[in-house]
């Protein structure tokens, strides 16, 4: 067919515009939770995000930024960048696919004819669209998320590499593979998952230029692998290892300015890969050409794996030694395409720059503060979120350390002392030379061997992990002998078949399978699972298949049957993808070329991500999004199972009609995911983050603080204040980055039009390695302390203030904050009536350790002297600090204000606040609106709102203001419907409120309706196996509790049909669940 390079050009193309379409209209019309407020924002005002930082994709979002008509249209254009990512991905995802179609049904010398070329075309259409309408990929391509930009990336190398694979007996054909290189370089900015696509190359090369045999395809994976290992374990982190030499030697022995290391260095290296190319290129001088190579790889750090110096010398020194004894060991064409690859990852990855250029401009998001190249490896090696064992021998959970003998007879863990780690000196005035000095050593604790394994998988000491790695694996088998301190002991530790266990059941069957299931299977519901029966599984659609698996489908609870995200595909997307895949196997050598490169591609992109990750278990939210590449490589399969299809029946009837009938049939597959995820997918006339994030601010008096603590009550909040400047007076605080000196450095500066923080430490006080946790000294008989008596104590470097490990002590576990009454007075910190309650001192409570960033709580609420309100975000538990501020909270809504007046029962409430904030205020985002798409996370946050409006009119009814707590409540029902939130314990309580009021007939309404509910989810829950029970334990007892309230409460308030109607019903339950 002679034509059909410009169809197929024309069909991508065609592709693209229906993916680019559909993800448009259906993408979330602002900024989305998680980590998306942050994106939008970095994206907005080019700011520093959290490591490792992604400025390739901030740098085209500020692009996108920059075609909004107002403000409140930023996040809309940098999430339409995202869908261009993605449609764009569907674009390449077309051209791979009819690639290896053509590659596979035209044999040799063979003609591609016109039913041929149909059915390639019908192939790639049915693949790239059934990865447009899959659930991971379309959920992605709607909001501004690095993973389908990154997917992207993955998608242009395999194009670009099968594009060399076209024209690779042509002279200029090493263009492609410079390309895909420059491309990996960029996608470096966006995310590392790209450069697991490499194995898949290099087998693209092999297959292309050698005879293939086992011996070659196993040198070939090695191959790939040593380079995989050369970018993320050499060039990555070993590139401003090196660079960072040179800086401390420019800074602290030639006293040059901050970065004036680095810079050279970059330069340095840039001159010497310009030398490498120069030489390798002209091949003037074959000795000086291998010098300048050695030298230009030295200074990219490739060889320095694992930023180790003596293995970097033996690398070098092994490739001298082949170079100059075996002078045909690699040609100079050879050495300038590596120098040239290795050149255009360095000018990819020198987006970077734009981190520390813009570190250095002091944002007021500045997050790590990279700014020199030491914070810059810590930033790009994410120290902030922790180590994780080796993945081939560490400790298990129930580890022990390894001990030494200490001074005095006692005993001290042994450590492993590594790298020094370098800060900027605190200067006392700007006329102090620049340098720099050691904050402390990484450190790793040794762990006994005992309790160490190859392969760990359970090693999180966490007790929420340990107590899931035991419902996983079970309790340890094995027990262990060691001796700690010469002492004999034993222990438990799980066996190696419990770890392995794990790694399948969890890691590889929940954490992978799982997702893969839910996007060529079926989906149970949109809610996040741990685990449990009726929580996000994977269904078939298929009834006798489902019920085995999660329980029986006939008779659903409403919250599971009438869920959004409740997905039956009835396995298609699945058959046809093992259909191409066989299809592959069956095909000849081109077939099974083709099959091994996906397969790589898909086990790359899916296991070998599970086995790096090493995911705990309990994880915050659902990881799909990590697979992405996987699934991208099964939708290759699915568009080839359409050549299976067309030559079935090419051989009983007419070629043309054939390829017709196979795409037809084929497009039921994309048809299928398009029409069950739809309604799950479409988040347009969604504003509900934007709202909540608005929701924290608006009701704050001018020149708020806020603290918030995790990212659904932060990113949103951030979004508001810098890209929206919606109250930019007001600061917003998160008190896990508060624990770091960068974020207290940023605390401490004015922002827009938000003051800095009033913090009375100095930098040297804060900086990191000082003061970042102390053991609180508390007796029975232990003393009420001034909070300034305790501060001085903790700061003081006098020896008698720290333990024998030299560790700060804290002097009290109650600290003593007086109360300047007139400052709460003048600054109207509580209401007039509250007036006479004020007290003298406040008395805050503090746990058996406090940490740096409690003690910069406590010193901010004294310095502050009420001068600034002072807020705690609801959805910050008691348990993210580590003073117990909740017993002076006065709650305002979904915010909670610190006043020096103590209640014994919960949080006092400003109803007049409080009431004009939830009424009048509060913005709903459109959840009171059927049609908007709330996911799971949304709608958990939807209960928030109701338990406030429940709360505030109970609060109005104890102040006798009954008119204004039924307004309330009606209003609750009106923005908090159960068509958005199904009806809870909340719900019950409003029921029982508007009894309260009188108000008989709006209550039975609701009880008959809460009632209803609960009697059909727990006769469901009935019906399962005690195993299946078992995992639904908390849904049962929270549908117990909430109809033995509601019993409760209609007998309390006389309503005996409701009693009667519904007691009997309870008490079978209650046998059913052994709860009587």
């Amino acid at each position: 067919m002679k034509n059909f390079k410009l169809i197929n050009t024309i069909s991508g193309w065609v592709a693209f515009a229906a993916a680019a379409i559909v993800y448009i209209i259906t993408l979330e019309p602002t900024a989305s939770f998680w980590d998306c407020p942050e994106f939008i924002t970095v994206a907005a005002k080019l700011e520093v995000g959290h490591p490792p930082g992604s400025p390739l994709h901030a740098l085209i979002g500020h692009f996108f930024s920059l075609f909004a008509s107002d403000k409140s249209q930023i996040a809309y254009c940098v999430n339409v960048a995202t869908a261009i990512y993605s449609a764009l991905t569907i674009l390449f995802l077309f051209w791979t696919i009819t690639y290896f179609a053509r590659k596979v049904i035209v044999s040799k010398g063979e003609e591609l004819t016109t039913g041929r070329a149909i059915a390639v075309l019908g192939a790639g259409f049915v693949g790239a669209w059934a990865f447009m309408f899959s659930d991971s990929f379309w959920w992605s391509a709607e909001e501004a998320e690095v993973y389908g930009f990154s997917t992207l990336c993955t998608a242009v190398v395999i194009w670009a590499m099968c594009k060399w694979e076209e024209v690779s007996d042509e002279p200029r054909a090493e263009r492609w593979i410079i390309l895909l290189a420059y491309v990996m370089g960029l996608s470096i900015g966006v995310h590392i998952l790209n450069l697991l696509a490499i194995p898949a190359l290099v087998l693209i090369y092999y297959f292309k230029k050698y005879q293939v045999n086992k011996k070659g395809l196993a040198i070939a994976m090695l191959v790939s692998i040593a380079i995989l290992a050369g970018l993320l374990y050499g060039l990555m982190p070993s590139y401003f290892w090196l660079a960072s030499y040179v800086e401390l030697f420019f800074v602290n022995t030639l006293s040059m300015p901050f970065n004036s290391g680095l810079l050279t260095y970059i330069v340095i290296s840039a001159i010497a890969l310009g030398w490498a190319l120069y030489e390798t290129r002209t091949q003037k001088n074959d000795t000086r050409a291998k010098i300048a190579f050695l030298v230009a790889i030295a200074l990219s750090g490739v060889p320095f794996l694992g930023s180790r110096l003596w293995l970097g010398i033996v690398i070098l020194a092994a490739t001298a030694v082949l170079f100059f004894y075996f002078k045909k060991a690699l040609s100079n064409h050879a050495m300038h395409l590596i120098v040239t690859v290795v050149t255009m990852l360095l000018i990819g990855y020198s987006t970077f720059a734009v981190i520390v250029i813009r570190s250095n401009a002091t944002p007021p998001m500045d997050q790590n503060g990279p700014d020199n190249v030491f914070s810059l490896m810590s930033y790009l090696s994410r120290d902030q979120y922790g180590d994780q064992p080796s993945l081939l021998y560490g400790p298990l959970y129930t580890a022990e350390y390894k001990w030494k003998p200490a001074e005095g007879g006692t005993c001290l863990p042994e450590e492993k002392i590594g790298a020094p780690r370098y800060a900027k000196k605190p200067k006392a005035n700007p006329n102090e030379k620049d340098q720099y000095v050691i904050t402390g050593y990484k450190k790793d604790i040794v762990y006994d061997d005992a309790f160490c394994t190859l392969f760990p998988r359970m090693y999180s000491q966490q007790p929420s992990h340990v107590q899931a790695y035991k419902e996983w694996a079970g309790e340890p088998e094995n027990t262990v002998d060691y001796e700690p301190c010469g002492q004999q002991q034993s222990a438990q530790a799980p066996s190696f078949i419990q770890n392995i266990g794990f790694f399948f059941s969890y890691q590889v069957n929940f954490m992978y399978w799982r997702y893969f299931m839910w996007n060529f299977s079926g989906r149970q519901n949109d809610m996040q699972s741990m685990g449990e029966v009726d929580r996000g599984n994977w269904i078939t659609g298929i009834n006798f298949i489902d019920n085995l698996m999660v329980g029986d489908q006939s008779n659903l609870p409403d919250e599971l049957s009438q869920n959004k995200g409740h997905n039956r595909y009835f396995l298609l997307p699945l058959l046809l993808g093992l259909l191409g895949l066989f299809f592959l196997v069956y095909r000849g050598k081109e077939g099974m070329h083709a099959f091994w490169i996906i397969l790589v591609l898909f086990f790359m992109m899916g296991i070998a991500i599970v086995i790096y990750l090493n995911q705990t278990p309990a994880q915050p939210r659902e990881r799909d999004y990590a697979y992405l590449g996987s699934f991208y490589a099964f939708a290759i399969w699915i568009g080839l199972g359409v050549l299976a299809i067309y030559r079935f029946l090419e051989k009983r009837f007419n070629a043309k009609i054939s390829a017709v009938v196979a795409s037809i049939l084929g497009l039921i597959v994309p048809g299928i995911l398009c029409a069950q995820n739809w309604d799950d997918h479409d988040r347009s006339g969604r504003y509900t983050c934007r709202d909540f994030g608005k929701n924290y601010l608006v009701g704050l008096p001018p020149n708020s603080i806020i603290f918030t603590c995790g990212d659904n009550d932060t990113f949103p909040l951030w979004y508001c204040n810098e890209v929206e400047q919606f109250r930019p007076d007001v600061r917003v605080c998160n008190l896990s980055y508060l624990q770091t000196d960068w974020y207290i450095d940023q605390m401490k500066r004015q922002a827009y039009t938000s003051a800095p923080l009033p913090i009375s430490w100095n930098a040297s006080q804060y900086m990191s390695g000082s003061h970042e946790v102390a053991r609180v000294y508390d007796t029975k008989d232990s003393t009420k302390v001034d909070i300034k008596t305790a501060m001085s104590f903790v700061l003081s470097n006098d020896p008698r203030t720290k333990d024998q490990f030299g560790q700060d002590i804290f002097p009290t576990s109650t600290v003593l904050l007086p109360v300047d009454k007139q400052s709460v007075l003048n600054n109207k910190v509580v209401p007039a009536h509250l007036a006479d309650k004020v007290l003298p001192v406040m008395e805050l409570k503090v746990g058996s350790q406090i940490t740096k960033s409690d003690l910069i709580l406590m010193d901010i609420l004294k310095t502050n002297n009420w001068k600034r309100p002072v807020y705690i975000a609801a959805t910050v538990g008691n348990s993210m600090y580590n003073v117990r501020l909740s017993d002076y909270f006065q709650r305002e809504g979904i915010v909670n204000r610190i006043v020096p007046v103590k209640t014994e029962e919960g949080a006092n409430t400003n109803t007049a606040v409080m009431y004009d904030n939830l009424m009048h205020k509060y913005k709903w985002g459109g959840m009171e609106n059927p049609k908007v798409y709330l996911d799971e996370n949304i709608v958990r946050m939807v209960s928030m709102f109701r338990m406030q409006f429940a709360g505030l009119a109970e609060a109005l009814i104890l102040e006798n203001k009954k008119d204004s707590a039924l307004k309330v409540l009606d209003y609750g029902m009106k923005v908090v419907p159960p068509t958005t939130l199904p009806h809870d314990y909340f719900t019950m309580n409003m029921g029982r409120f508007y009894y309260e009021l009188g108000k008989t007939a709006k209550g039975d309404e609701i009880m008959n309706a809460v009632a209803k509910q609960s009697i059909k989810s727990l006769t469901w829950y009935a019906g399962l196996t005690p195993k299946q029970m078992r995992s639904a334990s908390e849904r049962i007892q929270n549908n117990m509790a909430t109809l033995s309230n509601l019993l409760f409460f209609a007998d309390k308030y006389k309503r005996k049909q409701i009693v009667s109607q519904y007691s009997a019903q309870f008490q079978v339950f209650a046998k059913v669940f052994h709860m009587q």
